[in-house]
């Protein structure tokens, strides 16, 4: 590993707590170069494979850990939780949220306008990095974490999250059958959405409505860190960003929590 430590976005929150070390990476600080500049950390990626390794080994540095003690999903919009104590051997097990009480193992989740959630209960020393799109949040990936965490000996009250950068309220103009999906699930979600520029659009809120499933699973605090993927170019990727010039592919956020050793 070469090049200086990555920029990070930190929650206050979670970094006010003992015996505990996350970050919010950026796009930027990595090797990856034309639209995966620079720190693509995701092999989903038709990325170079050298350079997400090495953009890896340098967001596991900024951690304090060993690239090895890193542990990602093959992230599936679903709502599977994983207890993990070690690393994962290709291939990594379908899922997107990962619990852990190891400390020293790094749990990540990747995302690029999709909501990454990390959550701890500093006294029972369990964490969990969640990757919360809508559709994940929607089927209750954030819940299945909390339960997973729970069965741990976790309390939920005692849980401290945040959600990282994400497609901000601003930005994420949906159609009306997204908003079909999500008033058929509980009406009481037509709350996190409002009016679009035509008739037949919506602008959705999907830091609140991640923020509002970490409330409903009894977490007793949680926050959004206020970072919008899409608008703020230079420092994040997003997928609707690549989508809407024609791009191809995108390159990966990444995430991270660990219990310190």
């Amino acid at each position: 590993m070469s090049g200086p430590p990555p920029p990070t976005l930190v929650s206050p929150r979670l970094a006010a707590l003992p015996g505990v070390r996350h970050a919010f990476f950026t796009r930027q600080g990595g090797v990856s170069g034309g639209i995966y500049g620079s720190l693509n950390a995701g092999y989903g990626s038709r990325d170079n494979p050298e350079h997400v390794e090495e953009n890896r080994a340098r967001v596991a540095a900024a951690m304090g850990a060993d690239v090895a003690r890193l542990a990602t999903l093959y992230q599936v919009h679903s709502a599977r939780a994983h207890v993990v104590d070690t690393p994962f051997s290709d291939p990594r097990p379908e899922g997107d949220a990962l619990v852990t009480t190891t400390p020293g193992l790094v749990c990540a989740a990747l995302s690029a306008d999709c909501a990454p959630v990390l959550i701890v209960d500093p006294e029972a020393r369990v964490a969990a990095a969640v990757h919360a799109g809508w559709r994940g949040a929607l089927g209750g990936v954030t819940e299945a974490a909390v339960r997973a965490m729970a069965e741990l000996g976790a309390s939920p009250a005692r849980m401290v999250a945040a959600v990282g950068p994400c497609i901000g309220p601003e930005s994420y103009e949906v159609g009306l059958d997204f908003l079909g999906a999500f008033v058929a699930a509980d009406p009481a979600n037509a709350a996190f959405f409002r009016p679009g520029a035509r008739p037949d659009k919506r602008m959705f809120d999907l830091p609140a409505f991640a923020l509002s499933r970490l409330a409903a699973a009894g977490v007793g605090e949680a926050a959004w860190i206020g970072r919008d993927t899409l608008a703020e170019e230079d420092w994040f990727f997003s997928n609707r960003r690549a989508v809407h010039r024609g791009e191809g592919d995108y390159g990966r956020l990444l995430s991270a929590i660990m219990l310190e050793p």
